[in-house]
């Protein structure tokens, strides 16, 4: 139970640090992604809230199921936004 704790105190700071988190103090990240590496190394640096998202809802018996998709969702929203921010303030400083 710590260690959820610890996560969501790294993703308020970064989803960066919250994936990185999960990482190093569980096997979700692997577990959820299938053993495949290149799916949450794309997801880290280009949609981290997502993996996120999907790393802590993941279920070993459902994989992502019900409630889970909402916060899939709400990640990916996060996410599209961040992109949309920098890419408007981007445009502001030329």
């Amino acid at each position: 139970m710590g260690c959820g704790c610890l996560v969501a105190l790294g993703a308020l700071i970064s989803p960066r640090l919250g994936l990185f988190l999960v990482w190093l103090f569980t096997d979700r990240i692997p577990a959820a992604f299938d053993g495949n590496w290149l799916l949450p190394i794309l997801g880290f640096f280009l949609l981290p809230w997502t993996t996120l998202a999907w790393a802590v809802v993941w279920s070993p018996v459902e994989g992502v199921a019900q409630f889970g998709w909402a916060f899939v969702v709400l990640g990916l929203v996060f996410d599209i936004s961040t992109h949309l921010g920098a890419a408007q303030a981007r445009r502001n400083e030329s």
